[in-house]
């Protein structure tokens, strides 16, 4: 299993900008906001699970709409469809963390399990579909791919819509709406 020090260092060896780093950089990102929200004391995790539920769904989003239309070949379009699998799942139970009060052991024992979800599945992006892209894509492309990616974040609905979730289309349908009604509701709740 990776952790957010080896994403890092993996990063590094990439130019800054490729979509590949920045999907690694956020991969550490992400470990290191459930190490914080567990460690953190009971009333003080809605903070950074705020920050850990706002990047998974901007993570994620992106991740389908513009690294998964990239598959290509059978072999690539089976692991593309097995992590937006993952992460329609994910998003259920992210919106199932989302309703229950973070103070809460029950909030805990659930977010254990998650993490140990997403952990693997950041694991299989790393060993099945970066190295697809890394071998499919020059860098130009790969560049061009890490600044959509950001752009889509920027756009991305900050909270799950498990209806939307795994499927490109439904995203492309629903979060344009979704993010303004998700940014609303985050301005509102600071």
């Amino acid at each position: 299993m990776g952790d957010a020090q080896e994403e890092r260092a993996q990063a590094r060896q990439l130019p800054e900008g490729d979509v590949v780093r920045v999907l690694l950089e956020q991969h550490a990102r992400i470990r290191e906001l459930f190490t914080l929200v567990q460690e953190s004391p009971a009333r003080a995790r809605r903070e950074p699970f705020d920050e850990l539920r706002a990047l998974l769904a901007v993570h994620e989003t992106a991740e389908e709409m513009v690294l998964r239309p990239r598959a290509d070949g059978d072999d690539w379009k089976h692991v593309a469809e097995e992590r937006n699998q993952e992460e329609r799942e994910a998003n259920k139970v992210l919106a199932d963390l989302e309703g229950l009060d973070p103070q809460s052991e029950a909030f805990l024992a659930k977010l254990t399990s998650f993490q140990e979800s997403v952990d693997s599945h950041a694991d299989a992006e790393e060993t099945e579909e970066f190295p697809r892209v890394l071998a499919a894509l020059d860098a130009d492309e790969r560049q061009k791919l890490g600044r959509r990616l950001l752009t889509v974040e920027r756009l991305a609905p900050t909270h799950p819509h498990p209806s939307a979730a795994g499927s490109p289309v439904a995203q492309a349908v629903t979060g344009p709406f979704a993010a303004m009604v998700d940014r609303a509701r985050d301005a509102l709740s600071r």
